[in-house]
């Protein structure tokens, strides 16, 4: 039988120089799953407008279900602006508010939650009072909660992070997020004194640390296990680290140890990050990453 995910949060239009495309950290970790043969649903809303009706149009090309996303009469679907100058460090300006702002709680999405093996929840997707609502209903399951911090700037509030916490069995962040909350904690920012903070203040399981093309790391109950990641030759770097999350899912559902789980998210982030944009098509059992540098 599939493993069922459920992911909550934004789908949107990434406006780059070159022009736009299908993205938002949720939409892209759904699709990867959905590649991966995951039973994967996708909590989200877009505007009742043509953007709205051409990012559908795209799920559909996945396959991917569309019931769980709503259609908004009163607000227009997400777009982003995406600055790419810089390939390893691409700067967003996230329009608000937008559709997935208003994600109204339904009992068919609770349904969807209840039954899942896993949830997987961020901060921008509920920087607006009215999805966070929702998403504090639906992390009262027990469900494997996995919560990929994602920061975008100013759209997260430490208040919200602290309870979101609270109901994590997972927690995967950055480098640059483990200082922020580092300094918001009053830590020293070295990756230990972090993790055992929120280790011994939350009721997490473990914590993956993403480190771009240096691998990832993960701290559980004191101990860290490293990998240094694929060295490849990067296309552009959107989506890579949505294309680790959803492979870190896969595995750690399938009950694969801790060092296999790590080789296979690396391996797939690095894949995506050879590609362009950040939902390529792909057949997992078939991935090929391009020469090493």
């Amino acid at each position: 039988m599939k493993n069922k995910v459920v992911i909550f949060g934004e789908m949107l239009w990434d406006c780059l120089p070159s022009g736009a495309v299908p993205g938002g950290a949720p939409m892209n970790v759904a699709l990867n799953l959905h590649q991966m043969g995951l039973d994967s649903r996708l909590i989200s809303a877009v505007g009742n407008d043509a953007d709205g009706a051409k990012l559908t149009d795209f799920l559909k090309t996945f396959d991917l279900p569309l019931n769980l996303i709503q259609v908004s009469q009163s607000h227009e679907t997400s777009k982003v602006l995406v600055d790419d100058s810089d390939k390893e460090n691409i700067k967003y300006t996230i329009v608000s508010p937008v559709a997935w702002d208003f994600i109204h709680w339904n009992v068919e999405m609770d349904e969807a939650v209840k039954n899942a093996d896993a949830f997987v929840f961020g901060t921008l997707g509920v920087r607006n009072t009215e999805s966070l609502s929702t998403l504090i209903k639906l992390l009262h399951h027990q469900v494997v909660r996995v919560f990929d911090a994602n920061l975008r700037p100013p759209f997260y509030d430490f208040e919200v992070i602290e309870t979101l916490l609270g109901f994590a069995d997972i927690l995967k962040i950055n480098e640059d997020e483990l200082e922020i909350f580092a300094d918001y904690f009053n830590l020293d920012s070295d990756i230990k004194t972090v993790c055992e903070y929120l280790d011994n203040h939350f009721p997490m399981d473990l914590i993956c640390i993403t480190q771009g093309s240096k691998g990832a790391m993960v701290y559980e109950k004191g101990k860290i296990t490293s990998h240094s990641g694929y060295k490849v030759k990067v296309q552009d770097s959107i989506g890579a680290g949505d294309a680790f999350l959803s492979g870190f899912v896969k595995s750690y559902l399938e009950g694969k140890s801790i060092e296999e789980t790590l080789d296979f998210a690396c391996r797939i982030g690095a894949f995506v990050a050879t590609q362009k944009g950040g939902t390529p098509k792909y057949d997992v059992d078939n991935i090929q990453l391009s020469n090493e540098l």
